[in-house]
């Protein structure tokens, strides 16, 4: 029995210990979001996070993962509110949509490490994820857009509950 956080959730698992994450993700779990590419961590299809950092999950054996914290597209928003999928919707940056779950996980990691990405920054974070129809411009721009929303978004959370009774 394997135990780990799966997008803030508590998750135990009885399979095989080098059961590669991905497919305890899609086949044990049901969590389909994110993609099988090549199989080799070359292409970032299948691009998860280990505590914060961007994995691929097809090499990464589950036993590797034991009391970890895994985040996945799931786990992003249910409504695709967050700055980096509005950002994707913005810009139409989707064609065929096979890569674009490992995409954004990428994008997310890399905007966490550095909100004000650059050109060369985003080419050599993003360098790892392949894109087979050719959509580079267009994920360069809803990063940077997804970068400029995020620095200018306001966090209104800590007024929700001023005057509340505690």
């Amino acid at each position: 029995m394997i135990r780990f956080n799966l997008n803030n959730k508590a998750v135990e698992v009885d399979v095989d210990p080098n059961m590669p994450l991905l497919w305890v993700l899609r086949d044990i779990l049901n969590m389909t979001g994110t993609k099988f590419g090549c199989g080799m961590a070359q292409c970032g299809a299948c691009t998860v996070h280990l505590d914060g950092q961007p994995i691929r999950s097809c090499v990464m054996p589950l036993s590797a993962i034991a009391d970890k914290n895994i985040s996945t597209i799931e786990g992003l928003s249910t409504d695709a509110s967050h700055p980096v999928q509005q950002a994707w919707l913005e810009h139409n940056v989707p064609q065929c949509g096979y890569c674009q779950s490992g995409q954004i996980m990428s994008a997310v990691a890399l905007l966490n490490e550095h909100p004000n990405p650059d050109d060369e920054t985003i080419d050599n974070y993003m360098q790892g994820n392949i894109c087979r129809c050719g959509t580079y411009p267009r994920i360069k721009a809803a990063i940077k857009t997804a970068a400029k929303n995020t620095r200018s978004a306001f966090d209104y959370s800590l007024a929700k509950d001023v005057g509340a009774q505690v």
